[in-house]
């Protein structure tokens, strides 16, 4: 169990990931919450499961519930860097699953609906999987406690 934990919240001692893991746990959490919550103008989880089930992603309801989920759940621990990479794993999946099904259509620009701001927060999270939560992160303070 140890060896997992180890694993989980293995760190590089840097700096780098901090400038990565502040706007991109917010940008996260906030999305997050427009789909669990109905912030920030989102529709909350009824709406958003209605929109996701008539793009296809079935059941809409569950879909909003886990991708709302993996984004403010896993927004909040990368803002903390706790589990930084599986959290930031789950981004990165919920950002492939953005991009190809609502943004790879309409081209790269934000201008157009388009997947330039997932690609970007695509390549935030897979530098967090590679790195881990660096300094000031919760997992560097479990990593120093084992």
């Amino acid at each position: 169990m140890k060896n997992l934990i180890k694993s989980l919240t293995h760190t590089q001692a840097n700096w780098a990931p901090l400038a990565l893991r502040l706007p991109v746990g917010i940008i996260f959490m906030a999305h997050g919450a427009q789909k669990l919550f109905g912030w920030f103008g989102g529709y909350g989880l009824e709406g958003t499961g209605q929109w996701m089930a008539s793009i296809g992603l079935e059941p809409g309801y569950l879909m909003a519930l886990l991708a709302g989920s993996g984004e403010f759940f896993g927004g909040l621990a990368i803002l903390v860097g706790l589990l930084t990479r599986p959290a930031a794993l789950v981004a990165a999946v919920t950002m492939i699953v953005a991009i190809l099904t609502v943004h790879i259509g309409n081209g790269l620009f934000m201008s157009n609906n388009g997947y330039e701001f997932g690609l970007a927060l695509l390549a935030a999270s897979l530098s967090l999987v590679i790195s881990g939560g660096g300094n000031l992160s919760a997992d560097k303070g479990v990593q120093q406690a084992l």
